[in-house]
């Protein structure tokens, strides 16, 4: 088990396969407040305590199966 005070802010948030969802920007009671640079849409996106697997290595690993907002790590590589 982790201790949520081991999330801190710019952190890398991963999916249960170590491909990137988000970077840390805030911890907001039980919830992960994810920076708008990684999100399609520009805004805050927000992912629950309870889909935390581990934090190793300064990242953030979800659990298989955790819900994940639409659009998040893929801003960077949108093509126009």
């Amino acid at each position: 088990m982790f201790e949520k005070i081991r999330i801190k802010e710019h952190m890398e948030v991963a999916n249960a396969k170590g491909d990137h969802v988000g970077t840390v920007d805030d911890v907001e009671g039980d919830k992960i407040k994810l920076t708008k640079t990684d999100a399609a849409d520009s805004m805050h996106h927000f992912l629950s305590m309870n889909d935390v697997d581990k934090i190793e290595d300064n990242r953030v690993y979800l659990k298989e199966g955790a819900r994940i907002p639409a659009g998040l790590g893929n801003k960077a590589t949108q093509t126009v």
